[in-house]
């Protein structure tokens, strides 16, 4: 049986081909199109699978731009596919904290990966990747690197929770000669924090797994951990969660 996820995020649109009990992902950006993006990420992973359409059995679409995508057999929220996708990929997961480009959000899942209870935060960027995007530009750095460069840094106290306010803060810092190491330090823990408040109006989970693409930053899975006050784990290839979660619902569609 063969099935495919696509996750269309705000950033990166995400594809998962399962093939038995193996699978293959690819990573595209979305661009301005979710449409041409899931498009042409599907049409991309069955070329380097040698697949056509055909062999397919089942597509399912998730993320923010599902509902564009012509050629797949049902959406499914995100929501969903991120609880089934970060059981798959860490055993025991029964909290998943997942930070994506416009979005955050928390799960508490069941033994099956099915969800019991969840937050979000879409409302505003903060606590978000794209929160990190905008303080990487104030700073002339890229955000890939913000790990690295806060690695071992005091963090400075990030007042503002608004995007806009913590921009203004980061550039009155940078004036005052707070070192770029200490504030990208900062950063990671107001993010972390937003976070784990969030996640605490859940509950606490045993076994936390932490996936999108912020999960990719060290240093905001550290400041998690540290206010959480217990280990966070981060999925194998994290931003693909969702996805693979999709291509499993897919195959579960098929059995049915």
């Amino acid at each position: 049986m063969i099935t495919v996820g696509i996750d269309v995020g705000s950033i990166t649109t995400k594809a998962v081909l399962l093939n038995g009990t193996t699978w293959q992902s690819l990573l595209l950006p979305t661009g301005c199109s979710p449409r041409d993006a899931g498009k042409s990420v599907f049409e991309q992973i069955l070329d380097r699978a040698s697949l056509s359409p055909a062999d397919v059995d089942c597509v399912v679409g998730t993320g923010y731009g599902r509902i564009s995508l012509p050629f797949i057999d049902k959406a499914i929220t995100e929501i969903t596919c991120h609880a089934r996708g970060a059981l798959h990929l860490v055993n025991g997961t029964d909290m998943v904290i997942d930070i994506g480009g416009q979005d955050s959000k928390v799960i508490m899942i069941d033994e099956q990966g099915r969800v019991i209870n969840f937050a979000m935060n879409d409302k505003c960027a903060a606590g978000t990747g794209r929160f990190l995007q905008v303080m990487a530009a104030v700073l002339g750095a890229d955000v890939s690197d913000l790990a690295d460069l806060a690695r071992g840094a005091e963090p400075v106290q990030i007042s503002s929770m608004c995007t806009v306010f913590a921009e203004s803060e980061v550039v009155s810092l940078l004036a005052q000669g707070v070192s770029k190491e200490r504030i990208i330090s900062g950063i990671h823990r107001s993010v972390a924090g937003r976070v784990a408040s969030m996640a605490g109006r859940l509950g606490r989970g045993r076994r936390i797994t932490f996936t999108g693409g912020v999960a990719r930053n060290g240093g905001v899975r550290e400041f998690l951990a540290r206010e959480l006050g217990q280990e966070v784990t981060v999925a194998p290839e994290p931003q693909m969660a969702g996805a693979i979660g999709a291509a499993l619902l897919a195959r579960d569609r098929c059995k049915h």
